[in-house]
């Protein structure tokens, strides 16, 4: 079964393409205009085991804001369209990640309603030019497409960087435990019969 997807979205603010394969090798070719969130998607690759390609253009001499959540209402979109209907899939992923100072958890579910739980205070307003806050827009605009429930907490950090950085390779790592095929899993794991 091949679970891979492609998605191209052009508005008048943003041009944004992206190619997911669910099971890769943690290959990325990744080109956003931002080059912290180049970093993020980077690590969210190699630590989930996704191959990803991202190409995207956006407004960004207005700000990152559109590029920022637009990345996610794509990336949302690719993953939902991976999954197709989501048989045989683990559906919860969770994961508590260090990183030096720094430990982030993560738990998500594959539900198909979406939910934000973010309880992420970065410890500077800014990483670079990059607005710390634009983190959790990139997220809900995710949740929101993907049909997740997505709780990110930070429970130690003191270094904004890391803590950036123990979320994605959290994020990743969750989602890889919740899109793994389990063959006790017969259909989608949901008495309803459906996700």
């Amino acid at each position: 079964m091949m679970r891979k997807s492609e998605v191209a979205r052009k508005t008048r603010e943003t041009d944004i393409f992206i190619a997911l394969d669910l099971d890769g090798e943690g290959r990325s070719s990744i080109d956003t205009g931002i080059p912290f969130m180049n970093h993020m998607l980077e690590l969210f690759a190699k630590h989930g085991f996704f191959d990803l390609t991202v190409r995207a253009k956006g407004d960004i001499e207005v700000d990152y804001h559109h590029t920022m959540e637009d990345l996610g209402l794509v990336l949302g979109d690719v993953l939902a369209q991976a999954l197709g209907d989501k048989a045989g899939i683990r559906r919860y992923g969770s994961c508590i990640l260090p990183m030096d100072e720094t430990l982030a958890l993560v738990a998500l579910d594959l539900s198909g309603r979406p939910c934000l739980v973010w309880n992420v205070d970065f410890p500077a307003p800014m990483i670079r030019d990059l607005d710390t806050r634009l983190f959790c827009e990139f997220f809900q605009a995710l949740v929101n497409r993907a049909g997740m429930n997505l709780h990110v907490r930070k429970m130690a950090g003191e270094e904004v960087h890391h803590v950036a950085e123990a979320v994605f390779k959290a994020f990743a790592k969750a989602l890889d435990q919740a899109v793994t095929h389990d063959p006790r899993v017969k259909g989608v794991l949901s008495t309803k019969g459906s996700l």
